[in-house]
């Protein structure tokens, strides 16, 4: 929790300025009992009618001045809170932009959602309540107690004894509830999970008919997640009853000892006003203050949460600058015995691989699903650190480029196209946001995808809608391919990113990206033999491991899982045919 008070510093003044407007209102709060008790002793006692208005317009006073003083420190509150939870919002997003693909797999995009939302507003509405009551509400019951010793030291003595009787349960339902609003959070993170689930997959779920199953697996997930909020809430709503109790039984005793004082006349009834006046002032804060508790421990949990995920290092360290300088290589990329493996999986995803690809060559990677293809192409940006080995990219351990240094010089397109909300060009510009509209004209002539945007009425300027819903899969193929190719960039990576084209448009694709001039190496990852069956070289990969290389017509005669695949994939087109 101290690291997010950093977050605080730059509204120091208005955090210094809510209390201390609050505590001025609980002062003035803490004179009413005493006008009121003057207003008895002397005025309704005197019949003095002047000296009772007099005293009443103060009260008005009082209260006016009260409420200016409370409309000032909820404005500083508000202010600090907002800022606060809208700094740590947007520093919480940040670190999770340079978190490492190992590190966003194991902590999970549900909970890191829960907690840039639900537990960031939870945080800033505790650091509201903090601001206003945290310390009025003690002043009121301390100060509450001094002024019960200027009016009756003996009927004074009850507050001292309440008062550690109240703080000793209110600190334990707080001990018992911290952890408890954790798990709360969890499941949370769990009806998130499964609510994120069913939208993004609703055509699939419909597809198979499970609506029913995921009501029920919703239910299950809601109900748990219902059954520990209540659970909790039980818990806390012990507070009220218990405060109310405790404070009505000093008030009785109050009573008593205070009936006997004004029996004997040691103590006057407008005295006694007074102290039920404090002992009511503390009934009232003593509410807020278990309220404010119930918040608190919200904010403790979530913040304990937020806070993880700020301590988690970013997984990957780069160098300030460049270890070594920008030379011409003809070595595009080296693999040197790497092996690599997910974070707590017991087998390696990539054994031992070895190979070395010439710069300008065009790379083709194939192999059953499960085999490792994807994995072997992330490590190339470095998405992922070998676990063992050293990969080089234009002759430089990829660990000795600065960040954003490498991924400069590299060219994306994953198996999952991904078009974001606004228009055809801000999509394009991604590459490359310097880029002409004859770049751009050109790399959707290459991507085979000039013809989507002339038919669209805005053609450029076309609106996309959030996640391309509007745009077909291979569509959105072959806009993410331009996108890659706008950056113009020295490694492109094509990963299984024509498997919604048509094999027609992929011929001409693949046709278009051999006839570029420079010296682009490309790497493309695919099911189909068809699609880099024209590449330089071939690695055909099992179960993380290179089983055969070379091109198309040499692996047709040394590798056997490439010859079944290629067959198989023939037999099916002549049958199609």
């Amino acid at each position: 929790m101290k690291q997010l008070l950093r977050f605080l510093k730059p509204y120091t003044k208005e955090s210094i300025l809510a209390p201390a407007f609050k505590l001025v209102e609980a002062l003035l709060d803490l004179i009413v009992p005493l006008v009121i008790s003057d207003i008895i002793k002397v005025g309704i006692k005197n019949g003095d009618k002047q000296y009772i208005i007099v005293r009443f317009v103060f009260l008005i006073v009082l209260a006016i001045v009260g409420l200016a003083f409370s409309i000032t420190a909820q404005f500083f509150a508000a202010r600090a809170s907002v800022g606060f939870a809208s700094s740590l919002r947007k520093n919480l997003f940040e670190h999770i932009q340079n978190l490492s693909f190992e590190k966003l797999d194991k902590i999970g995009t549900e909970t890191l959602i829960t907690r840039i939302t639900s537990d960031v507003a939870q945080l800033q509405n505790g650091v509201n309540m903090v601001l206003r009551l945290l310390l009025r509400s003690p002043f009121i019951v301390f100060g509450a107690m001094i002024m019960a010793f200027t009016i009756n030291v003996r009927a004074a003595l009850i507050f001292v004894v309440s008062i550690p009787v109240l703080a000793a349960v209110v600190s334990a339902i707080m001990w018992i509830t911290i952890p408890l609003y954790k798990k709360v959070q969890g499941h949370l993170d769990g009806v998130l999970l499964t609510t994120r689930e069913n939208l993004t997959g609703v055509r699939v779920i419909r597809a198979f008919c499970k609506e029913e199953e995921e009501v029920k697996e919703f239910d299950a997930k809601n109900n748990a997640y219902t059954k520990m909020n209540l659970f909790v809430g039980r818990i806390s709503a012990l507070l009220n009853p218990a405060t109310y109790i405790l404070i009505n039984l000093a008030t009785c005793v109050l009573f008593m000892q205070a009936g006997n004082s004004i029996h004997t006349g040691s103590m006057e009834q407008g005295d006694l006003v007074a102290l039920y006046n404090y002992m009511a002032q503390m009934i009232v804060e003593l509410v807020k203050l278990a309220s404010l508790i119930i918040t608190i421990n919200k904010a403790l949990a979530c913040g304990t949460r937020v806070s993880a995920v700020l301590k988690e290092e970013p997984g990957m360290s780069y160098p300030e600058l460049s270890s070594k300088e920008e030379t011409e290589s003809d070595i595009a990329v080296r693999f040197s015995h790497v092996n690599f493996a997910y974070a707590d999986a017991k087998e390696d995803a990539l054994e031992d691989l070895d190979f070395t690809i010439r710069t300008g060559d065009t790379v083709g990677i194939i192999g059953g699903t499960g085999s490792g293809k994807t994995t072997l192409v992330n490590l190339i940006p470095r998405f992922y650190d070998a676990t063992s080995g050293e990969i080089e990219v234009f002759g430089r351990n990829v660990k000795d480029y600065a960040k954003g240094e490498l991924i400069e010089k590299i060219g994306i397109v994953p198996q999952k196209a991904v078009l974001f909300a606004g228009t055809i060009r801000d999509n394009l510009k991604w590459g490359n946001e310097n880029a002409t509209e004859e770049e751009l004209r050109k790399a959707l002539e290459i991507s085979q995808s000039l013809e989507i945007v002339e038919k669209k009425e805005g053609k450029l300027d076309e609106i996309v809608e959030q996640g391309g819903k509007n745009f077909s899969g291979g569509q959105k193929q072959r806009l993410s391919i331009a996108r890659a190719l706008v950056k113009d960039p020295k490694i492109l990576i094509l990963d299984d990113s024509s498997s919604a084209l048509d094999y027609a448009t992929d011929l001409n694709l693949r046709r278009a990206l051999k006839s570029l001039d420079g010296k682009m190496t490309t790497f493309i990852v695919s099911q189909r033999t068809s699609s880099i069956r024209s590449a330089d070289l071939i690695l055909v990969m099992d179960d993380g491991k290179i089983i055969g290389s070379g091109t198309h017509e040499e692996l047709l005669e040394s590798c056997e899982v490439y010859k079944e695949i290629h067959e198989s994939q023939t037999s099916d087109e002549g049958e199609s045919a």
